[in-house]
Formats: structure tokens, sequence, C-alpha cells
């Protein structure tokens, strides 16, 4: 909480669109979720948003700890059990049914707003086919909106490529049917928080996969455009960073060694 309010009180109100949960794992995983997000607003009118897997929203408690959100984004990327286990691979005893069921339980007792993240992977959930099983999951679930994003940075297997223009185009025609479909802009990354910038490129990197134009992009607001290579040199060279290509783009990650240990995957951390 000492973090969020030192976040705060550096930006003007208008410099901050969302404070956002997110989490090194799965944020409905912290047990104090629900008491964070309302400590949260109580400092600012800012609304508060939380991006999960929605696997927990099955359990009446973490739903009732996710009501003062003002906007929840958990995800559902397969209109049937098959595709949804191939896809996000999850915890054996969870099933699909558990999940559609999670989803539509909030759905019902939540009145903010319900904003579903599908990722279009190319050959898998972005046929015709798969997104008209998908279209009719999500029509019985009802979200306002469905945020259509793409694997774009490293995944946990290499195979794994995003969908095309076509089946983005596709995706948008079909699902377009039950809600909004969006595709979420890219965000700009701030260090001000940090009295190095390169810590704070380490401490979104421990999180995801960050592409080196944005890390440059946002470094340029603290160093000279000579200093920056120096900079990158520099991380790579203390080793809590590594560099992985993937379809001929540069992404920074962190060094393994510099993953949070599972305890600490655990704790959420709110950032702005």
């Amino acid at each position: 909480m000492a973090e969020v309010a030192e976040a705060l009180a550096e930006h003007k109100p208008e410099e901050i669109d969302w404070i956002t949960f997110v989490g090194s794992g799965e944020p409905t995983l912290h047990s104090d979720m629900g008491w964070l997000i309302r400590e949260v607003k109580k400092l600012s009118d800012i609304p508060v948003a939380v991006i999960t897997n929605g696997s927990l929203l099955y359990l009446p408690e973490v739903r009732a700890e996710l009501a003062p959100a003002d906007a929840v984004m958990p995800t559902l990327d397969a209109g049937n059990p098959e595709l949804y286990r191939k896809i996000n691979r999850p915890w054996p005893a969870l099933t699909y049914e558990t999940l559609v069921e999670g989803l539509r339980a909030f759905r019902a007792e939540y009145s903010g707003r319900l904003w579903i993240e599908v990722m279009l992977v190319m050959g898998l959930n972005d046929s015709e086919k798969a997104l008209l099983q998908l279209a009719a999951v999500l029509r019985s679930i009802g979200p306002d909106q469905v945020h259509l994003l793409l694997p774009d940075r490293p995944p946990a297997e290499v195979w794994v490529q995003p969908a095309d223009e076509e089946g983005v185009l596709r995706a948008t025609a079909i699902l377009g049917e039950i809600a909004e479909v969006l595709h979420p802009k890219e965000g700009a990354f701030d260090l001000s928080g940090f009295e190095n910038p390169l810590d704070g490129v380490v401490a979104i990197i421990t999180r995801h996969p960050m592409r080196e134009d944005h890390i440059r992009r946002a470094l340029a607001a603290y160093l000279p455009p000579a200093a920056i290579d120096d900079a990158l040199a520099e991380l790579a060279a203390s080793g809590r960073a590594q560099v992985v290509e993937r379809y001929d783009v540069r992404f920074w990650s962190a060094a393994p060694a510099h993953y949070p240990s599972p305890e600490q995957s655990q704790r959420t951390k709110p950032h702005v």
C-alpha cells in the first residue's frame, strides 16, 4: 500500500488511467486481494482493475473479493475442454466446466465491467469452428467487452504463433456478435518510481518479457540516446536479464535466478 501511495503522489490524477492488479502468478491466490482493492480505492478515485486467469471464480469468496473492482479481466481462450487444456495447460483438477461456471456466476453477481481476454493462437482457436464454439460460451456469460490479444511475447513453446490478420478479422466478426471487441493498445512503461531506471526494467521483465524497442522508449525519458546502449550492455552484464529472439524481434526477460521464488510468486504486488 505504501508503494501505491508513493506512485499516486508522484503523478497527477489525470496521468493515471487505471490502477491494475497483476502478479508473478495468479492475483486471486492472494488471500488479502479484497482488502487490497478496498484500500487502494480509499486512496484514489482512479478505477481499479484486476487481470486474472479466472480459474478461481468458482469460489464464492474469490468472487466477493473482486466485487469492489471497477473492471475484472479474466481469460477464456477456448470454447471446448480439449482446446482449453491444449492452450492453457491448467492444474489437472480444474475442469473447463468449472472455469466457465465460475465466469457465469461472477457475471451474475458482478456490477462492474467484465472484460474477457482471448489470446488468439494460430491453428488452435482462430478457425471458424473454434471461434463459433467460443462465441456460444461467451454468449452464455455475457461480458461487456472481448479483448483480443496475440502471443507476441516469447511463449512456453516455440511453435506457438499469433493468429494472422485473417484470423484476427475472423475473430472480430464472430465474437463481435456477442460483445464489443477491442484490440488493446500498448501502454507506456513508467520507470519513475525507481532511483535507477534499470531497476524498473528488471521489475517489469521479472513479470513478463519486454521488447527491446519498448525498453529503449522507456529509458529515453531518463537517459540521453547515446547512454541507452551502455545501459542495456550494463543490464546484460549484470546477470539480471537475458535476451530472447522471437520472429527476429529482441525481447528481454529476467535471468532464471532472478525470478520470484514459489513463496514470493503467491504474493501479489499492485502496479500503477
